[in-house]
């Protein structure tokens, strides 16, 4: 189902992700974008053109990156077309960053740009701890392959 992955690697989203794709091999293939906004709408165009058996996802940084993407979700969701979304996020540790690329809230430190999606995604998951991503990753495929109920 995922073919590949766009991802532009910057802050918070480098650790994990990448070091995985770098250690997979070349089972999914990586393209390096440029632009979050043109990865997302360009992900979603080759769903629709595979009729929605095989997707790309998208990674960004926190912040803008993931901001660029907000509109390639909403038009996915109102044309039920799956797109698989891994924008970074605030450290785990909710401690604020003194880079300023995330947006803060002084009276809860868990609020980030990412909560945007949760208004244009059919289902958005927020990972904290690594024992949530098994049921994260099969909630997120349920969604994707329902042809019924599919998007972000």
């Amino acid at each position: 189902m995922v073919k590949g992955i766009f991802a532009i690697f910057g802050h918070g989203n480098v650790v994990g992700l990448g070091q995985a794709l770098e250690e997979d091999c070349g089972q999914l293939s990586v393209h390096q974008g440029r632009n979050e906004q043109g990865m997302a709408h360009i992900a979603t165009g080759f769903a629709r053109q595979m009729r929605r058996h095989q997707i790309y996802a998208c990674t960004s940084s926190v912040g803008p990156g993931a901001a660029n993407m907000i509109t390639a979700a909403a038009t996915a969701t109102a044309n039920r077309i799956p797109l698989l979304l891994l924008p970074g996020d605030v450290y785990a540790s909710r401690q604020p960053d003194p880079v300023l690329q995330q947006v803060e809230q002084e009276h809860d430190l868990t609020l980030s740009t990412n909560d945007a999606f949760r208004a244009v995604s059919r289902y958005w998951d927020r990972i904290t701890r690594p024992e949530q991503l098994m049921s994260a990753c099969i909630s997120a495929m349920r969604v994707l392959t329902d042809p019924a109920d599919t998007g972000p």
